[in-house]
């Protein structure tokens, strides 16, 4: 024997007949108190300090970066000069 019965209820219904809480109420005070904190820290907060924290090891990765083609193209242009020149006799 199979049964098939269908309830047309809204999920807050749902939740009511189930016996669950409602957590809205929690919700909305804990997402309240995440959003003054996050207001507060931003406050707090220098723009250039975190601007310079951010971008100071992309810089430094850029100066390795640039020192290392110079390096490669010294080199480079050592051995170019060298094999132009010829054998020595």
């Amino acid at each position: 024997m199979k049964l098939n019965i269908e309830i047309d209820m809204t999920p807050e219904e749902a939740r009511r007949v189930m016996g669950l809480p409602d957590l809205g109420p929690l919700q909305a005070a804990v997402l309240a108190e995440m959003e003054k904190r996050m207001h507060k820290a931003l406050d707090a907060a220098d723009p250039e300090a975190m601007v310079k924290a951010w971008m100071a090891p992309g810089i430094q990765g850029w100066e390795v970066f640039n020192r290392l083609f110079q390096e490669a193209a010294l080199r480079s242009g050592e051995k170019g000069r060298g094999a132009a020149k010829g054998p020595s006799r």
